[in-house]
């Protein structure tokens, strides 16, 4: 069976060898149709606590590593791919 992976902004790395994953997810309303965001926080292993917040990062689902963390961090997202705003004078 594969193992799942999820795409999401890393919103704490406090923690030792941890990080805490935000995955958002976009559904449609059952009954009114508007699509609606989900999201979920995930703790993901990170064994060198070489990401930091604010990074876009993959997830991977792993065998239980303690009671919270299920998923590994497995590599960083690029963002460099987006178009940044220019600026108008």
């Amino acid at each position: 069976m594969p193992k799942r992976v999820l795409t999401g902004r890393i919103v704490s790395d406090k923690t030792e060898k941890t990080v805490v994953v935000l995955v958002e997810r976009r559904v449609k309303h059952p009954l009114y149709g508007k699509i609606i965001k989900r999201s979920k926080k995930y703790h993901a292993h990170d064994e060198g606590n070489e990401y930091r917040e604010g990074e876009t990062v993959r997830i991977e689902e792993t065998a239980p590593i303690s009671k919270l963390k299920t998923w590994r961090v497995v590599d960083r997202v690029d963002t460099h791919a987006t178009p940044a705003k220019a600026d108008v004078a």
